[in-house]
């Protein structure tokens, strides 16, 4: 008995056929797991990737410029949370998940903020799936996370200062044909100055509007009226641009510094009363107010310069400040010596021992450049007529061509007034109103790579 054990026990221990099934299931067991591994991370891989897809979708879609968060914004005059923003973002995280399935979503935090004019947006979440073959080896389920950031710069906030010269020059009939046909009318004279001490209708001015002629003052005022629309149609906030218009004075007798319409973010208003700019009226050549010096620079540009409060930021609270001056760059005023004279007596001469007639002073446009204000001018080019008053007085610092000359002390000042990349040379016939839209354009683009 004891003898055929012992060969049963042997021939057991010789015996190989079972070994590969054996070896096989003590390998499936890796193998399996191994593979079950990668089905889990691969399931869970793609429910992050579509959770981050609806968590940029959320960053980017609550500052977007049509979004309520961006809306929002826009009214806010202090730095802080855009709840409005933050409902947003929720509502656009859920809407890019709602048919994703096999997970639990743990957390989802949008936060919205605006700073100063920039607005950032953050959506994090996390959420976990339970796993099917991690499951052996004790790891239930899995945990994912992520994080989408945006940012956005809001349209800056920004005030428009018009400086309109509606002095007597700015009377002068606007193309060559208009001052051929005004002079004809006239008897010669190219001005058509708001003469109040003649009969109504008798005027030159009012002989310029009887006979359709344009002149300067009506290019100008077109020229305002379609730069209202055009701001109108560029801003993104409703009371994004502000408005306010100035001119020298409604009369000789009353000169000096008018608001025409004040600082408003109605601009519909501003076009309509950017359509009442009209021209200086006059008592008669020689008056008793102003003795015909009527463009006093060196009283206005002080005047103006107190008006304009100090720029910001170019938030709702605190805008950048803009001075858009159209004049055709001519000075006349009361001449007391080295003050009021932008040229000396020896370079050019003086109408009169008291009477100053020379390009504008340059340093008048400093003192308001100091304070952070950005200063267009849009140089009117002075159409010289026939007329001997020209020639003898304003010819000297205006040589060469009619329009623009590399000799004209007037274009030279005009763009020393003007702060960099500012300043617009045309004569009417080549369009102011396309020049104030360029320069408006020009501010908004200057306004970005400042702020």
């Amino acid at each position: 008995m004891r003898a055929e054990c012992r060969t049963i026990f042997r021939r057991f221990l010789r015996d190989r056929r079972g070994n590969v099934a054996v070896i096989f299931a003590i390998c499936c067991v890796p193998l399996i797991t191994f593979i079950g591994t990668a089905i889990d991370y691969s399931r869970a891989t793609q429910v992050r990737a579509k959770l981050q897809g609806a968590a940029d979708a959320a960053s980017v879609g609550a500052l977007a410029k049509a979004s309520p968060g961006f809306a929002a914004a826009g009214s806010m005059t202090t730095d802080g949370t855009i709840t409005a923003g933050v409902d947003d973002a929720q509502k656009i995280f859920d809407a890019n998940r709602a048919n994703l399935t096999g997970y639990t979503l743990d957390s989802v935090t949008p936060t919205v903020v605006k700073t100063g004019s920039t607005i950032n947006s953050t959506v994090s979440f996390t959420a976990t799936i339970n796993t099917m073959f991690l499951g052996l080896i004790g790891k239930t389920t899995l945990t994912m996370s992520g994080t989408s950031s945006s940012t956005a710069n809001m349209p800056l906030y920004v005030d428009f200062y018009l400086l309109l010269d509606n002095s007597p020059s700015m009377g002068v009939a606007a193309t060559p044909t208009d001052i051929t046909k005004l002079q004809g009318k006239t008897g010669g004279c190219a001005f058509a100055c708001h003469d109040t001490t003649k009969a109504a209708g008798t005027s030159n001015y009012d002989i310029a509007k009887a006979n359709g002629i344009t002149t300067r003052i009506d290019v100008v005022r077109q020229a305002s009226a379609n730069l209202m629309d055009t701001a109108q149609n560029t801003q993104t906030y409703s009371n994004q641009f502000r408005m306010a218009i100035y001119d020298f004075g409604a009369s000789s007798a009353t000169i000096g510094l008018r608001n025409l319409f004040a600082l408003s973010s109605s601009l519909s208003s501003a076009k309509t009363a950017a359509g009442n700019i009209d021209l200086m009226a006059v008592a008669g050549q020689n008056d008793s107010y102003t003795k015909d010096k009527d463009t006093p620079f060196t009283t206005i540009f002080p005047a103006i310069n107190s008006a304009i409060a100090s720029p910001g930021a170019g938030t709702s609270a605190s805008p950048l400040k803009y001075l858009f001056f159209v004049s055709d760059g001519v000075a006349d005023e009361t001449n007391s010596g080295t003050t009021m004279c932008s040229v000396s007596s020896s370079s050019y001469p003086l109408a009169s021992s008291n009477r100053c007639q020379s390009p504008i002073n340059p340093a008048l446009c400093t003192a308001i450049k100091d304070r952070g204000i950005k200063i267009a001018v849009l140089y009117t080019t002075y159409q010289p007529p026939t007329d001997t008053w020209y020639t003898t007085w304003i010819s000297p610092f205006n040589p060469g061509p009619w329009g623009p000359s590399p000799n004209s002390k007037i274009a030279q000042n005009m763009q020393s007034c003007a702060s960099p990349g500012f300043y617009f040379e045309v004569s009417p016939t080549q369009g102011i109103s396309e020049a104030m839209n360029a320069l408006f354009k020009k501010a908004l683009a200057d306004a970005r790579i400042s702020g």
